[in-house]
């Protein structure tokens, strides 16, 4: 040991090796202790359950509470992660009752061996684990209340993007294949303001009112957005049943992605509020004798200041052959700069919003500032990327990486949870849009007459391919090639003659692997675009629709919001198990170890069958004769320690 010497400050230094306790160590303990006692880690051995070879010692509950640590520690990579725990591996493991650190190698076998059936039962076991025990504790739950005293309940549905780079390669004919590693678990797509050649999407599910996350779904490339899309609505329909609330009475706020009526259709006895991107609807004669009388309401936006005209069409068809839904015109004029949402006609920009809320309980107003209020979703998704970023790649596969991202997802809602247990706060009631003393008199009108299409005539191609008979419409108002994969409705133009054209078009992802593409493309194998059917409708026999005037919006009720704050209980959580200090230390055995007698090998060992689920959670488990691990938080509150079961000093 050396010293250096002043008048004030002595400074030593030692040759002996004693690492710093990680500033995250005291959280993993918390929410370790925490997952222990609630039964979580025991539910992990019982129902998530996988099983491959050259597992070694370890099980899947292993490389859970690796990946748990991971998550909670917010260091950059795995291997950081690594360098950080390997001094304490020991009092690590044994905090999730194990006894060995699997091997970062090892991890990453795992994960890249997983396949559906335990990523599928372990979102089970997160969604169960999410609506057993609620964030409120209160008798009054958070949610909306509508005009009528309604009770409404808010989620969030909205997709995420993390773009990998990639390095240049040479493809010559003397050099093999190029092989890239994130193939499986990425694909070219939309980029957005983000850096890289390819790009996994993964849509994400938030309980507005207690910033809960309800479940994640990804994809490579730009994803599946409507399958994750029903998969999202199957997580909302259990969370509602639980919550004993009927499953109209939920909303979902959904982006313009979703603005077609194929997504109405799926959203079928759910609440919903979306932007539209059907701008065709704006030529129905319906709309334009809509737009053509005053509009029901006037908004102006309290930080751009800008100025809407809401036009109300309360029973809307969106397609021939599809939904209808009510449909609310938004207007404003245009200025010098070009507007990036919406469309833009003439001296006005058009918006359209789709909604399923009745007229009565939510005026167009209403409606349009329930939409504009999600914005409060990209501010989680930023906090999410600062305290956890659950799209660091963990995995080079797609079920490793889906296996990871929901586990970062139930540390973001246990760290709510105890925050709440820490500092517990009321329910935060705001006056979301005020009453209004009577509701504006307008003169009545009969319902509008619906405009009906023959059925359509199919455009024939010059090219010889299949014929635009052969694609089968669907109720939701898409199309069914031979192959069996839809097509969306791109187009809607109406004719001079009066005739409704609509254009579908199919995805290119679909189109290329198509054993029909040689016979339903023109160029086959050389066409870079998708299959495009045009179809032309023409007006059946009947009455034109009427204009209508807008009716009375009763607003005598104003409507609330319920909810509680989505930052302060993380943070100052956080902050306290962080900031202060965390001592480990390794209680030594009063009498050395006694040596197991040899025993004679059963049949089944010597024959080497396969382990019981039993067997394979008992080699790593920790071992009664192991040495303790004593571990002394300091600075937690007694009621705190109280309330999550921790022993107090």
């Amino acid at each position: 040991m050396t010293s250096i010497a002043d008048s004030t400050v002595i400074i030593q230094t030692s040759s002996q090796s004693v690492p710093s306790t990680p500033a995250w160590f005291g959280e993993v303990t918390v929410m370790a202790h925490s997952l222990k006692r609630l039964g979580v880690l025991s539910t992990f051995e019982e129902r998530v359950r996988f099983a491959r070879r050259r597992f070694g010692r370890y099980d899947l509950i292993d490389f859970v509470a690796v990946l748990l640590g991971y998550a909670i520690s917010g260091e950059c990579t795995l291997e950081a992660f690594y360098e950080r725990v390997q001094p304490f591996a020991d009092a690590f493991m044994a905090l999730f009752g194990r006894n060995r650190l699997p091997a970062r190698s090892t991890l990453s076998r795992f994960l890249a061996s997983l396949d559906q059936a335990p990523v599928e039962a372990l979102r089970t076991v997160f969604l169960e684990d999410l609506v057993t025990r609620p964030l409120e504790k209160e008798e009054k739950a958070g949610g909306l209340w509508d005009r009528q005293g309604t009770h409404w309940l808010v989620f969030d549905i909205d997709g995420t993007r993390q773009a990998a780079r990639q390095r240049a390669l040479p493809c010559t004919c003397d050099l093999p294949a190029a092989q890239r590693r994130l193939n499986e678990v990425c694909a070219p797509g939309y980029l957005g303001r983000k850096r890289g050649e390819i790009v996994r999407t993964r849509t994400t599910v938030l309980q507005a009112h207690t910033s809960q996350w309800v479940g994640t779904f990804g994809g490579a490339g730009n994803g599946d957005y409507r399958g994750e899309l029903r998969q999202a609505i199957q997580a909302i329909s259990v969370y509602m049943k639980v919550q004993s609330f009927p499953l109209s009475q939920a909303v979902t706020r959904l982006d313009g992605q979703y603005g077609n009526g194929a997504i109405v259709a799926d959203l079928a006895g759910l609440g919903y509020v979306m932007r539209g991107k059907d701008y065709g609807l704006l030529d129905e004669q319906e709309v334009q004798a809509r737009l053509a009388l005053p509009p029901d309401q006037q908004t102006i936006h309290p930080e751009t200041g800008t100025c809407r005209a809401l036009f109300d069409c309360p029973d809307l068809k969106l397609s021939p052959t599809g939904p209808r839904a009510r449909v609310i015109v938004a207007t404003h004029p245009a200025t010098s700069i070009e507007a990036k949402i919406g469309t833009t006609r003439g001296q006005m920009v058009y918006e359209l919003f789709y909604t399923a809320l009745p007229v009565g309980a939510f005026t167009p107003a209403d409606v349009v500032d329930l939409y504009l209020h999600r914005g409060a979703f990209e501010t989680v998704l930023s906090d999410e990327d600062q305290e956890q970023e659950p799209d660091r790649w963990c995995s080079h596969t797609t079920w490793g990486q889906e296996f990871w991202q929901i586990l970062s997802q139930w540390i973001w809602n246990l760290r709510l949870e105890l925050g709440h247990a820490l500092h517990p706060t009321p329910l935060r009631t705001t006056e979301f849009a005020p009453a209004q003393a009577e509701p504006v008199a307008q003169p009545e009108s009969s319902k509008p007459t619906d405009l009906s299409y023959g059925p359509p005539q199919w455009a024939v191609s010059r090219m010889g391919c299949i014929a635009g008979a052969h694609f089968t419409p669907q109720p939701d108002g898409t199309l069914h090639c031979p192959a069996g994969f839809p097509l969306y409705p791109q187009e809607r133009r109406p004719e001079r003659d009066g005739s409704l054209r609509i254009v579908y078009a199919a995805r290119i992802g679909h189109c290329r692997p198509c054993p029909f593409r040689e016979q339903c493309q023109g160029y086959g194998t050389a066409t870079k675009k998708p299959r495009r059917v045009s179809a032309v409708l023409w007006p059946a026999d009947g009455p034109s629709p009427s204009p209508t005037l807008p009716s009375a919006h009763p607003a005598s009720h104003p409507i609330l919001w319920g909810d509680w704050q989505r930052r302060s209980h993380r943070r100052e959580r956080t902050k306290l198990l962080r900031h202060q200090r965390v001592d480990v230390r390794s209680m030594e055995l009063s009498s050395p170890p006694q040596s197991v007698p040899a025993r004679p090998l059963s049949r089944a060992e010597r024959a080497h069958w396969r382990l019981s689920w039993a067997e394979r959670l008992a080699r790593n488990a920790a071992s009664p004769v192991s040495p303790s691990v004593s571990i002394t938080l300091f600075g937690i509150p007694n009621s705190f320690a109280e309330s999550i079961g921790l022993k107090q000093a």
